[in-house]
């Protein structure tokens, strides 16, 4: 069997995510960020799914996907409704897990041509680490 390595026509590559940071191209980030293959828009201000506004997707909609997929952490949590609404409502599918989940997720959607931004909500600077309860 021949393997062919296909290389995508990505500007922004996620190489991976976890609760603290991500690998974009060869950049460290830090802060939580929206990226989809065209376009990185970093410091994203949500620090917290459970507490987003509709308004915090206004940086990945004006991206035009088709799909939504929001990395929340270490651990699974979801938006509140009106946030879920503001993409259902678009015909956008929106979807919510770890961001190591997300980052395969990202990756394999935008690998199969879908028009996909995901949002990651990192733990690192400004974002209160820290001063979580355990």
């Amino acid at each position: 069997m021949q393997f062919n390595l296909e290389k995508l026509d990505f500007d922004y590559f996620l190489r991976g995510a976890d609760a603290a940071s991500a690998l974009v191209n060869e950049r460290q980030l830090r802060a939580s960020f929206v990226i989809a293959p065209d376009a990185l828009v970093e410091d994203w201000p949500v620090q917290d799914v459970t507490a987003m506004a509709p308004a915090d997707l206004d940086p990945l909609l004006a991206l035009s996907p088709e799909v939504v997929v929001l990395g929340t952490g270490d651990r699974q949590a979801f938006p509140p409704a009106e946030v879920m609404a503001a993409c259902l409502s678009r015909g956008i599918g929106l979807e919510s897990m770890t961001n190591a989940a997300a980052a395969r997720t990202y990756q394999v959607l935008a690998g199969e041509g879908r028009r996909v931004v995901a949002g990651f909500v990192l733990e690192g600077r400004d974002s209160g680490a820290g001063t979580r309860n355990p």
